[in-house]
């Protein structure tokens, strides 16, 4: 009985210890709650800016990247094909490079694109980035799709989406 008690346990620690090492996204697959700021420091909570009924795409990424500013470039160019998804691009880099970035993409004039600056440095913990860019794909229930870390074509990014 005491080895079977044992064993119990040891199995309850491993499944215990397994799922902690999965990233928050990753248990809970839903959008995380956080507030963002905008280029002109206003804050904003995440969800209540989001579109109902529009699929969502994070992308976390830094201004000084180069490989998010040719995957920023590139979403730009093929804009028309993303018309229909919600575009959430968020930093924890400082508010004056985001919003230099902003402008440089002219990102304000796109209505599906949301950026914003991770204040409280939420999202890298949530997601459990390594990378950048790194990407969070939700239905348009807000629920998860898929993760990403890295460059991710326009062609992959729209298959995530069944586009």
């Amino acid at each position: 009985m005491k080895y079977l008690l044992l064993l119990l346990v040891t199995i309850t620690g491993i499944a215990q210890a397994n799922s902690q090492a999965l990233p928050p996204y990753k248990q809970y697959k839903t959008i995380p709650s956080v507030r963002l700021l905008s280029a002109d420091s206003t804050g904003w909570e995440l969800k209540a800016k989001l579109q109902k009924n529009k699929p969502v795409m994070m992308m976390i990424f830094s201004p000084e990247c180069d490989h998010c500013k040719h995957e920023t470039e590139e979403l730009i160019k093929h804009m028309d094909k993303f018309k229909d998804i919600q575009i959430v691009m968020a930093t924890p880099l400082p508010l004056k490079e985001m919003a230099a970035f902003a402008a440089h993409y002219k990102l304000q004039k796109y209505p599906n694109i949301l950026v914003g600056k991770d204040y409280a440095f939420a999202l890298p913990a949530y997601y459990g980035i390594k990378n950048l860019p790194f990407h969070a794909f939700y239905n348009s229930s807000k629920q998860l799709i898929s993760g990403f870390e890295g460059s991710m074509s326009t062609e992959t990014i729209l298959k995530i989406f069944g586009k």
